[in-house]
C-alpha cells in the first residue's frame, strides 16, 4: 500500500482524507476504512492517485 503519507483531518463531524495513493482500489479501500472508523461522519475524499514511474 502506497498510502503511507495520507493525512486524516477531523473537524466538526467532517473527515478529510488527503495525500497520494497508488490506485483507485487503494483510494476506495481507505475511504471504506474511514467510513467504518467514523460512522455518521461526512467524508471528504481528496486522495490523489499517483502513477508509479
Amino acid at each position: 500500500m502506497t498510502a503511507k503519507n495520507v493525512k486524516i483531518i477531523t473537524a466538526g463531524g467532517m473527515v478529510t482524507l488527503r495525500g497520494p495513493v497508488k490506485s483507485a482500489e487503494e483510494k476506495t479501500k481507505i475511504d471504506q476504512l474511514a467510513r467504518a472508523a467514523a460512522p455518521g461522519a461526512q467524508i471528504d475524499n481528496q486522495l490523489e492517485i499517483k502513477e508509479s514511474k
